[in-house]
């Protein structure tokens, strides 16, 4: 149980913290408030957005799991195309959604003017982070369905600490582009993390 349990909750806690560490990152900027802030109102955005893949992948784990289970791999890699497909729209859906209200969506959180403007800023952004957080969320729910915990945990720390933090540390502090260069660090872990899931999926041997 340990075995799996251990590299699954890795597998979901190194991504997580890597967001969180961006937060934190934000109040060695410049302007540390509105970073602070802007960052934060990013990441809960993020969270919220975040729940639709991640059912898409709690779902196409366990079916993944089952149809292994009764050895039918030919049903298993049905199911995940056509989760990929649903996670993909999903993901497209929501960032044009979240661009489109992109001018509006600061107000939610402050009446700043300062804070808002820069939320709309961030918004085509945080749209890209959306659709590639939402493929590896279902191509993560396939390595936990295969039983491939461990390397999913691997990928993670690869993707998100090997690249994604060092990238934002780069885009921020060396050529000066503020929360919007954190942001867009993360966003390189996560492309990284779903290129190498997705070939993890492609090179499955479902047989």
């Amino acid at each position: 149980f340990m075995k799996l349990a251990v590299p699954s909750a890795l597998m979901v806690c190194l991504e997580w913290w890597s967001f969180e560490l961006l937060v934190l990152l934000s109040g060695l900027l410049a302007n540390p408030k509105l970073e602070a802030s802007v960052l934060s109102i990013c990441l809960n955005t993020a969270s919220l957005t975040f729940m639709i893949p991640f059912g898409l992948g709690a779902a196409i784990s366990t079916r993944v799991s089952n149809e292994l289970g009764a050895g039918r791999p030919e049903a298993a890699r049905l199911a995940t195309r056509v989760t990929m497909v649903l996670g993909l729209v999903t993901g497209v859906s929501l960032g044009l959604i979240m661009i489109s209200v992109r001018n509006l969506w600061g107000y939610a959180y402050s009446n700043e003017k300062e804070v808002v403007e820069y939320i709309a800023r961030m918004m085509p952004l945080l749209s890209v982070s959306i659709i590639f957080d939402d493929m590896q969320c279902v191509l993560s729910g396939v390595v936990r369905g295969c039983g491939l915990q461990r390397i999913g945990a691997c990928v993670n720390l690869s993707a998100y600490y090997l690249v994604g933090i060092p990238a934002a540390l780069c885009f921020a502090f060396v050529f000066h582009l503020g929360g919007m260069g954190l942001w867009f660090g993360i966003i390189c872990g996560l492309i990284v993390q779903m290129l190498l899931l997705l070939a993890i999926t492609m090179r499955t041997n479902w047989d």
